[in-house]
């Protein structure tokens, strides 16, 4: 069955004019690498030719973009997946994130920050107390060993990052913009991180962990005040990634727009299950607001919209507030599941959700507003998608958090530390405040969706950066499913983001991307919103997706990916 592409083109009585791109949807029957740099699909789209599947290709492009975009990603951060089994129809989920130093204890790190009553009361990001455990090299590992085809070794799939390292790459544009130095088009070359990759290829995760990385990391991070011990690594080498159950909402469009928006004859409208990676990952975010928007709508609060509403002041007020109420119980509740008391599914219960909802005013933006109690009822980043002949799918997103992380490069290895500590609360007391051995909230997100009529693969996406991915996650996902958007119109029109939206007593600001009307614009305001238009480059902050939407035609299982005008990227075809 087609998908329906007539939102490529702008219609008279739109307020929205299709963002402006020269791209159209890659379509393949065979596999697809969609990623925000084309060497990085090449990478992957070479693991899948020689015989390797998703989750070996996915691994790839992680590597490659490491080479290639080292401000957003890379070695030293963390990385999270989602990987759907096209034999099982099972999706797994892999927690690859990192632990705070084991010695560490809040009061001394407090102690030690020394921040002022007038300061913000979080870890700096250019800080050595804010690294983290580097979980994405146990990560990488461990994704190919549980969900890779066995057919080739890390060392192969890693290959392709490690010949751009040491043979040089030329620079693409987004990349060098965020970056600054080099240049577009300049070759540049990161022979230590190729000799990192060697060592993890050929040593395994002990390699990492436990050799000459290792010291360094703690040697580098111990000079600056950090309280990382050899011991830290050693543990997450030993306890590995973590497989986590995968969370999910039932979900369908026709519950927000009119059956005449969504879909063709109706496919849309059969129902799907979204699926995100759970708690300390805020994925959970993006369930609980389109739960909360199916419930806005069964009271009556807001009204089915149409096509023309796409991107409208009442569409947009609804999608923010939507998000304000399910980020208010994600800035208490998300953290380390170890430490937590509070389930995924106490959040995502439809009685509870039905309770948040209620907080929501279609005449006004919302005051401040705390954390509900379900127990009682630019950042940097890279996402990309991957599908192979089989069938299979993942999701997977790896991240250094901030530009660059910390800027701590430990010797010799080509590589910047994370500082996903910051994601930390510092307020005693609190269920994600800071402690040794835990996890922090984390920003990055993975998400897929599945056919809630046979468990099939429906799409394979996500938007990285910072606290724009839930929000990311929401529009995407509703400008496809809901509007009936093929992928790439999905990934083109204009979002909106709420800018701090965990700490929203500091700064309460949406900003809304070029292309959405100026009438909409002073719509919102007049709701009481604070609103900033952004423009040119500053577009980076509404994040950088990739989608691949699975469909048959003729029993014929077809791919069809996108990939965001605002990065450099590309969807790559398996022939």
């Amino acid at each position: 069955m087609p998908l329906n592409s007539r939102a490529i083109y702008a219609k008279s009585e739109a307020q929205l004019v299709p963002f402006a791109s020269r791209r159209s949807t890659v379509h393949s029957t065979k596999g697809i690498v969609t990623c925000s740099q084309p060497l990085a699909a090449a990478a992957g789209h070479k693991i899948l030719s020689q015989g390797g599947n998703a989750a070996d290709a996915a691994v790839a492009v992680a590597a490659a973009l490491n080479m290639t975009e080292p401000g957003a990603t890379g070695i030293g951060g963390d990385m999270f997946c989602l990987f759907y089994n096209a034999k099982t129809k099972k999706v797994s989920s892999l927690n690859g994130s990192g632990r705070y130093p084991g010695k560490a204890t809040l009061e001394q790190v407090k102690k030690d920050l020394n921040l002022s009553p007038d300061e913000p009361q979080e870890i700096p990001q250019l800080n050595a107390l804010a690294a983290t455990v580097p979980g994405a090299a146990g990560g990488w590992v461990d994704t190919v060993e549980k969900f890779g085809s066995g057919k080739l070794s890390l060392e192969q799939i890693l290959q392709p990052a490690i010949e751009m390292g040491e043979e040089g790459f030329v620079v693409s544009e987004v990349s060098s913009a965020q970056v600054k130095l080099p240049r577009v088009g300049e070759v540049m070359k990161n022979p230590t991180l190729a000799n990192t990759f060697r060592t993890l290829s050929r040593e395994g995760k002990k390699g990492f962990y436990e050799g000459r990385i290792a010291q360094e990391i703690v040697k580098v991070l111990k000079d600056l005040g950090s309280y990382m011990e050899l011991d830290d690594l050693t543990y997450h080498c030993e306890v590995g990634s973590q497989e986590t159950e995968a969370i999910s909402l039932k979900f369908t469009g026709q519950d927000i727009v009119t059956k005449q928006a969504a879909g063709t004859d109706g496919e849309e409208n059969q129902g799907v299950e979204v699926w995100e990676h759970p708690p300390n990952g805020q994925g959970i975010v993006a369930l609980m607001a389109l739960g909360i928007l199916e419930e806005l709508e069964k009271a009556g609060k807001i009204p089915k919209f149409t096509p023309a509403q796409h991107n409208s002041t009442e569409y947009l007020h609804a999608i923010i507030e939507s998000l304000r109420i399910a980020f208010a119980d994600a800035a208490w509740w998300v953290t380390d599941p170890d430490a937590s008391q509070v389930l995924s599914q106490d959040l995502l219960d439809r009685e509870y959700l039905a309770e948040r909802a209620k907080l929501f005013s279609p005449d006004r933006a919302s005051e401040l507003m705390d954390h509900g109690s379900p127990a009682h009822t630019r950042s940097d980043t890279v996402y990309f998608a991957v599908t192979d002949n089989e069938g299979n799918g993942i999701s997977f997103i790896n991240s250094n958090f901030s530009d660059f992380g910390t800027q701590i490069i430990p010797a010799g290895c080509g590589f910047t530390l994370q500082n996903r500590a910051t994601g930390f609360s510092l307020e005693p007391g609190h269920p994600n405040a800071l402690a040794g051995r835990k996890r922090p909230y984390h920003t990055i997100i993975p998400a897929l969706i599945t056919n809630v009529s046979d468990g099939s693969l429906h799409s394979i996406y996500g938007v990285m950066g910072g606290y724009m991915q839930p929000q990311g996650h929401v529009q995407v996902l509703l400008n496809m499913l809901a509007f009936g958007y093929h992928p790439q119109a999905a990934l083109d029109a204009p979002r909106v983001l709420i800018e701090k939206p965990i700490c929203e007593k500091r700064n309460r600001k949406i900003i809304i991307e070029e292309g959405i009307s100026e009438e909409v614009v002073e719509g919102l305001r007049r709701l009481g919103h604070q609103v900033e238009v952004q423009a040119g480059w500053d577009r980076s902050v509404f994040g950088r997706g990739q989608i691949i939407r699975v469909h048959y035609d003729e029993g014929q299982r077809v791919y069809s990916a996108g990939s965001d005008p605002r990065g450099d990227g590309m969807a790559f075809p398996l022939l």
